[in-house]
């Protein structure tokens, strides 16, 4: 019979035509089956062990489903996400949205840290308040709950899918009493007691509307093409959430939004011309220009 590696390897040569990362893919998959971490598959890769269902991943990805589907689960900020379609597979680009208001909030005067560097409730004793617009599967505000202990957060999207998807991942890490899931357009979703914000995040559709057509078919036949594309620039999404989210705000507070390659420029001079000052970006770990930040004046 084959062994573990018998059937990764053949796994990863039949997947080299329609994924980029087809070793990776075989490896992720059989891990899961297995119930250990593909970095110790290695270990088992001489063992003999029945797997039927393999046969069925890797026909699966066959077809351009992302890896996250097939397994139902991807970490985030080193934490388990339920994932399902269409709801978007959260992206290590992603991550450093969350970086962002994380440290934002740790440096922030109003809050002060334990002595493991995490934030508490303000000084007044006000918890901070976080609002996470577009929150897909609940990621990204899942993941500031947990390393912002003090704070509350209220997220928001306009599909059903995401919602459910949302609700579901916010249960399974404990954390229905801290994040209050509102289902709506943007700020249309907040209820009246929401808010202001101390700081708002966003990872909202970007993506042109002329280069959808080009994108892999894992995410084309996958994921939801409301969640990807807004308007020919890809920024009209992003206009709304520049023009809106000042009075949403707390003076002094941050404003945060993921955004495509090149798009800086443009979103810089959106939020200038909303008020905004010390307009700045992160880069992600491929040197792109992904998480354009800003703040509200005092």
């Amino acid at each position: 019979m084959d062994t573990v590696r018998d059937r990764v390897d053949e796994a990863a040569r039949l997947l080299a035509d329609t994924s980029d990362t087809p070793r990776a893919d075989a490896e992720f998959l059989m891990a899961h089956l297995l119930g250990v971490p593909r970095s110790r598959l290695a270990l088992h890769f001489g063992e003999v062990v029945d797997v039927p269902a393999y046969r069925v991943f890797v026909e699966r990805r066959l077809a351009c489903e992302p890896v996250p589907y097939i397994l139902g689960e991807w970490e985030f900020f080193s934490l388990a996400m339920k994932t399902r379609t269409p709801v978007l597979v959260p992206r290590p680009e992603t991550e450093h949205l969350v970086e962002v208001i994380v440290e934002w909030a740790r440096e922030h005067a109003r809050t002060h840290t334990d002595d493991r560097g995490r934030a508490r409730p303000t000084a007044d004793g006000r918890a901070p308040k976080v609002l996470d617009l577009c929150t897909g599967s609940g990621c990204v505000a899942i993941a500031i709950a947990k390393d912002l202990p003090g704070a509350t957060i209220v997220a928001t999207d306009i599909s059903d899918d995401a919602i459910a998807l949302a609700v579901e991942n916010i249960a399974f890490h404990h954390l229905k009493s801290r994040i209050q899931i509102r289902r709506g357009d943007l700020f249309d979703a907040l209820a009246p007691k929401d808010g202001p914000f101390d700081a708002i995040c966003a990872n909202p559709p970007y993506v042109e509307a002329g280069a959808f057509p080009g994108l892999s078919p894992s995410i084309r036949l996958y994921e939801d093409p409301r969640a990807l594309v807004a308007g020919n620039d890809g920024l009209d999404v992003v206009r709304r959430i520049v023009a809106e989210s000042p009075d949403r705000l707390v003076p002094g507070g941050l404003l945060a939004i993921e955004i495509g390659e090149a798009q800086y420029g443009a979103v810089s001079k959106l939020m200038e011309r909303a008020g905004y000052r010390n307009i700045g970006v992160r880069n992600d770990l491929a040197g792109i220009q992904r998480i354009a930040y800003a703040r509200r004046p005092s």
